[in-house]
């Protein structure tokens, strides 16, 4: 079984079929689901921020969010998270 440390790596689905395919060959490695759990350390100490969406790019990360049984802002804050990182590593 492959696993994976970046949500990145799970693809959009034509199909349940592609999906449930998908998932049983795939797993998200654990530090990825630790760091998606709420009420871990850093969600306790968080600060709210407000960002503007366009409507329909709200809709799509909304969607992605689903597709990966999460939620949509634990999404984006992973992905900043993981851009951060890897910002910091280019350096």
């Amino acid at each position: 079984m492959r696993t994976f440390a970046n949500w990145e790596d799970v693809p959009l689905f034509d199909s349940d079929d592609a999906e449930a395919g998908f998932w049983s060959e795939n797993r998200p490695d654990v530090r990825l689901m630790e760091s998606s759990v709420a009420g871990h350390a850093e969600a306790s100490e968080s600060v709210t921020v407000t960002l503007r969406f366009d409507p329909r790019m709200l809709a799509r990360i909304k969607r992605l969010a689903r597709m990966r049984f999460l939620n949509y802002q634990s999404m984006v804050k992973q992905w900043l998270s993981e851009r951060m990182e890897q910002e910091l590593r280019d350096r």
